[in-house]
């Protein structure tokens, strides 16, 4: 079982606190560590690696997030709809102490609905229940003051204490010891590659092409068939682009990506399906653009493209653009003809950009705001992985993959192999490389919806709202996921949520006049 995390999004730093949001998140999760002295003295009451952390930063501007909020009122994933933004605002920041009694408080009432609905079904409680709730909470305490030695390059502590993290964290376990057998392997891998101490910095492993292996394969398309998030990316996009090429007779799709390489272009024959049953008659061709760095895989799946095209008798090209980084990138490699509609399309692939500048990134659009798309479709992740400090990324990411798992809970089995596939070979990879990973070798750098807005209008793009949400949740209906999922629509995007936790956002781009 995940413990609670609570987010709410009533409020977010302005611009220019967007570069320090991490901080702000590292300063509040760990002001007050119940594992040292508790004093009057300002720099006494944080930890020594957030100290060494801010005293070689330059002078910053404070600004309280959303993130750092968290909801005490006993929910498990509030909407973050208690109070306004006013009041909020006005309480005092909570302390570590204090996101620890919550957590505490939580869990045991979580214990305690389990208790009443096994009761319920008529089934018994074992007599390991009440020490499942201490377990528990001790486990969250050790994940964190494990990350604080790793932070701290104390390899001494952050050794003894991944020791006892291995015995507790099981893979076939709840739901937090699962997530936490994740995090585990993270600490590991960054234990592993920390310099010692008097140095700056950790030993990034090098920056590598992306990999497929059998069993990330398999856990990928596991992802998509069980999980919403890819198939939600998909619809809306799909939907979005349809609109956008609605009277075209010569569209052209540029796709960053493929959707991480997903096997048998899903999201294509869907698309090339509603193109060729349109109203009125289909295109006179449709054309695919894909840029990444695998080619022989693109080149595989555009053959089957190309024979599904081939049943709906449906003009198709297929075109491979080989690039190892999107940085690379130019306007010229893409061939835009005249009288060609064009729309981007970006399936989990931007974060991997971004960069701690802003000018990788912002470079990137710039070259394909050249392009003069009717459309750029931006469906990321919406949670922030990106900040500047490790201890502020670990919270966030424990937040987040906490209630990812929580909903792998709800959907499969405990002992079901698929969701250890899952855990293990996808969710794991990203939580290890958050985790683990500095420099140019982390490229899981998610960021919220409202930084993704900041970056695309610095850009010269401006927002298209996305004005579908009854036909989204009509369609989350039609997926029979499972109860729990939700989507609503925030300033023209639709976001996709466990319980009310942001998951995944789809967002719409147009050239700025």
């Amino acid at each position: 079982m995940a413990l609670g995390f609570q987010w709410s999004r009533g409020f977010h730093s302005d611009d220019k606190g967007d570069e320090v949001a991490g901080l702000d998140l590292n300063l509040s999760t760990t002001g007050c560590n119940p594992f040292f002295n508790v004093s009057t003295s300002d720099n006494d009451l944080w930890p020594r690696s957030v100290l060494d952390e801010t005293r070689s930063c330059k002078k910053f501007k404070k600004t309280p997030s959303a993130d750092e909020s968290v909801d005490v009122n006993g929910s498990l994933y509030g909407d973050g709809s208690n109070g306004s933004t006013n009041s909020l605002s006005s309480l005092p920041r909570p302390q570590f102490r204090d996101h620890i009694w919550t957590y505490t408080q939580r869990y045991l009432a979580i214990e305690a609905m389990e208790e009443a609905a096994l009761a319920m079904m008529g089934g018994e409680v074992t007599e390991t229940k009440e020490e499942g709730s201490g377990d528990g909470m001790k486990l969250v305490q050790q994940l964190i003051a494990c990350a604080e030695a790793v932070a701290c390059r104390d390899k001494t502590h952050a050794s003894s204490l991944l020791l006892e993290l291995r015995a507790n964290a099981l893979v076939f376990g709840t739901s937090f010891q699962r997530v936490a057998s994740c995090f585990v392997q993270g600490l590991s891998d960054r234990l592993a590659l920390v310099q010692p101490l008097g140095t700056v910095g950790v030993l990034g492993p090098a920056s590598e092409t992306m990999a497929f292996t059998s069993e990330k394969d398999e856990a990928l398309s596991l992802v998509y068939e069980i999980c919403p998030q890819i198939q939600f990316g998909h619809f809306v996009a799909n939907a979005s682009i349809l609109e956008a090429f609605e009277g075209e007779s010569l569209v052209h799709v540029v796709d960053l990506g493929m959707t991480l390489g997903l096997p048998h272009g899903h999201q294509w024959r869907s698309l090339m399906h509603s193109l060729a049953n349109r109203k009125g008659k289909p295109p006179s061709r449709l054309r695919i653009t894909v840029v990444g760095n695998c080619p022989e895989r693109f080149e595989a799946i555009g053959e089957e493209l190309k024979q599904y095209a081939g049943i709906l008798k449906l003009n198709f090209k297929f075109v491979v653009v080989e690039r190892s980084s999107l940085e690379t990138l130019q306007a010229k490699d893409f061939n835009v003809e005249d009288g060609e509609a064009l729309v981007i399309n970006s399936i989990l692939q931007l974060h991997c950009v971004v960069k701690e500048s802003r000018g990788a990134l912002n470079s990137v659009l710039q070259r394909l705001h050249e392009l003069s798309p009717k459309v750029f479709i931006l469906v990321e992740q919406d949670s922030s992985h990106n900040g500047p400090f490790f201890l502020g990324r670990f919270m966030e990411a424990l937040h987040y993959y906490s209630a990812i798992f929580d909903s792998l809970d709800a959907m499969l089995p405990k002992y079901d192999t698929r969701r250890a596939k899952i855990e293990q070979f996808f969710f794991a990879e990203e939580i290890k490389n958050i985790v683990s990973c500095e420099g140019p070798a982390r490229v899981e750098r998610h960021e919220r919806i409202d930084q993704w807005r900041r970056r695309m209008s610095r850009a010269g793009f401006q927002p298209v709202p996305i004005k579908m949400i009854m036909q989204a949740k009509q369609w989350l209906k039609k997926v029979q996921v499972c109860e729990g999922y939700t989507i609503l629509e925030e300033k023209g995007s639709l976001v996709l949520g466990w319980q009310s936790k942001p998951i995944i956002a789809a967002s719409c781009w147009k050239c700025s006049s």
